[in-house]
């Protein structure tokens, strides 16, 4: 979701915003602006689509100042226009603003009925003029903001100029994340530690509800009740060189070959090596006393819940449910008491997700967190953090963070067995000695990128394509199918495999490509048969299995893909592999955005 920076400087900004904004592109974005305090005036640059666009404007029209604030936009009220684009300002006060503001309806009435003049469509515009009417009537900065944050209702992360205190910015979150920046003389505001990565390495993190004054000096924290705090200052570890794509031609190229390396740091953190057992964080609650897990996520970790409700149902026998968590609160599911809910998510800030964990938190369930950012707000309220170690990945399709999170699920799966007695130590031996063969499988799968590639151009004229899957294979049809509309833009849709005769198959004609997830074992020749009656209709199938299960289905396929034989178990993890190849080499043959596809958000921060 859109991305915030702001600097209280020694030297000039516009430049080091940029470049803020460069790293944070990763979270999508349609406009980009920034705004820097220059001789008793605010200075605003604002550029529809690309920061290039932005990069012209600013080298056209240069924006002077050693104070300022940044923005990508992923638009939610108003068109993703110029004039929609971030920082907003009144003669007063600029601002950006990343969340949605709910009740910005009335309170938009309100100032037009007041004869105020607003030039945009969005809800964030709102906020600044009614900052603006405050300072206007004598306000200073911070009791403006003392007094507008309260009418705020929804979510937001706020970075706020004031023309005529060109020294300083306030910062304010609820619901969407916002970080502090330390550095020599200089202080900072992003959206996240990886923007201010090259600046700093000292951050803290506001809580919910707090507002922060931020000058040269350093930063003052308020509480929601207005009271100053302390938050501690810690070091972010975020690297400026991990969001560069080194030789890779897109971001999400590298972050698919990386996930060898990051599945075996993380479950480095899962396992115990010198004896062969599964060792989580440490735990306050008793596992074994769980009765029922409820999990929810959103978009492709939802599909790594489903491969883990597998996992946690035939290993522990513990029942699982799972919802999106876009659903989950408005149902008012039963929550049973000593339940766990276990929440997956990419950046912890999913709006959401977030709001399915504070449900459960307020209805008395144990809260386990499943997450690639360890200081995010859903990592902070958990009772049992489990980190996926995927370092950033800054591709919106996500990849390395899917299978990082499959690894993690498939060793607390085990563990939950073991504590409930459902696993014995030679059954536990031999999960983890699978579980340590993924990151050589993974690799392996890697080895047929070339001919993924080759046939690309089999898939790319398509409209529609369908993706087949099995048991745990089920999930990552759904995720493949995912990944191709993504970034490819063609129509996908995942389904069980016996599930065709029940409606899909009426799609199937010979300009509809089928792609089948297979591994041999007791659930191939069924497979085999749905894939009989793809080929009786015209269907074109391209196969993904091993070497055992392409003798067995024998000829008759467009293509297949040939993937090492593993475990069941690791089967999920290695199998994502082709099925991210097949996205990404397609929509490099299509021409599109890889990294950035259209109308798409990395962190989504609304619900």
């Amino acid at each position: 979701m859109c991305g915030i920076i702001g600097i209280v400087g020694k030297e000039e900004v516009a430049d080091r915003l940029v470049d803020g904004l460069r790293r944070m592109e990763y979270r999508g974005y349609d406009s980009a602006g920034v705004c820097t305090l220059s001789g008793g005036e605010l200075v605003r640059r604002r550029a529809e689509g690309k920061l290039a666009n932005l990069v012209r404007e600013l080298e056209r029209n240069p924006a002077p100042g050693t104070v300022g604030i940044a923005h990508t936009r992923w638009a939610t009220h108003g068109a993703p226009t110029a004039n929609n684009a971030h920082p907003h300002a009144t003669g007063h006060v600029a601002l950006v603003h990343n969340g949605i503001i709910e009740n910005f309806k009335p309170l938009r009435d309100e100032l037009l009925a007041a004869g105020r003049t607003l030039e945009s469509e969005t809800d964030s515009e709102v906020v600044a003029h009614l900052i603006s009417a405050e300072v206007e009537g004598g306000a200073a900065p911070e009791e403006a903001v003392q007094a507008v944050l309260p009418r705020l209702r929804g979510a937001f992360a706020l970075a706020i100029a004031f023309r005529d205190h060109p020294d300083m910015l306030i910062g304010a979150r609820l619901g969407s994340p916002l970080v502090v920046g330390y550095g020599e003389g200089e202080t900072y505001l992003g959206s996240d530690a990886l923007a201010l990565a090259p600046l700093t390495q000292q951050i803290s993190y506001l809580e919910e509800g707090d507002w922060v004054v931020v000058t040269r000096d350093g930063a003052q924290v308020y509480d929601a009740e207005n009271t100053p705090v302390e938050r501690a200052i810690t070091t972010s570890g975020a690297s400026a060189a991990a969001v560069e794509k080194g030789n890779y031609r897109h971001y999400m190229q590298k972050e698919i070959f990386e996930q060898p390396t990051v599945v075996a740091q993380t479950l480095q953190s899962y396992i115990h090596q010198a004896d062969n057992r599964v060792a989580l964080p440490q735990i306050d609650f008793d596992l074994s006393a769980v009765r029922r897990i409820t999990l929810v996520a959103c978009g492709t970790s939802f599909y790594a819940g489903m491969v883990a409700k597998y996992w946690f149902e035939t290993f522990a026998r513990v029942p699982v449910d799972i919802d999106v968590a876009s659903e989950f609160r408005y149902r008012e599911p039963p929550l049973e008491e000593g339940g766990l809910a276990l929440f997956i998510s990419q950046s912890g800030e999913t709006a959401d997700t977030l709001a399915a964990l504070r449900h459960c938190k307020a209805n008395g369930q144990t809260i386990a967190v499943v997450v690639n950012v360890p200081t995010s707000s859903m990592a902070r309220e958990a009772d049992l953090l489990l980190p996926t170690h995927a370092g950033p990945e800054i591709g919106v399709a996500s990849t390395k963070a899917f299978t990082c999170q499959l690894a993690v699920l498939a060793a607390l799966a085990a563990h939950l067995a073991v504590k409930k007695g459902r696993m014995d130590r030679a059954e536990e031996q031999e999960v983890v000695r699978h579980l340590l063969e993924a990151p050589a499988c993974l690799n392996a799968a890697l080895d047929h990128d070339e001919d993924i590639a080759g046939m690309a151009h089999l898939i790319a004229p398509a409209r529609d394509v369908l993706y087949l899957g099995r048991g745990p294979d089920y999930p990552l049809a759904l995720e493949g199918a995912l990944k191709l509309k993504e970034i490819s833009y063609i129509h996908a849709e995942g389904y069980a495999s016996g599930e065709m005769k029940h409606g899909p198959i009426a799609l199937i004609d010979e300009s509809v490509p089928v792609i089948v997830l297979a591994p041999s074992g007791p659930l191939f020749e069924k497979t085999v048969s749905n894939m009989q009656e793809v080929r009786a209709r015209g269907g074109k199938i391209v196969l993904i299995s091993d070497e055992q299960g392409l003798q067995e289905a024998g000829e008759g396929c467009l293509a297949t893909i040939q993937m090492p034989r593993v475990h069941p178990l690791i089967a999920p993890l290695v199998y994502a592999v082709p099925v991210q190849l097949l996205a990404y080499h397609v929509a490099c043959a299509k021409g599109t955005d890889v990294d950035q596809p259209r109308n798409l958000a990395k962190s989504v921060t609304v619900e």
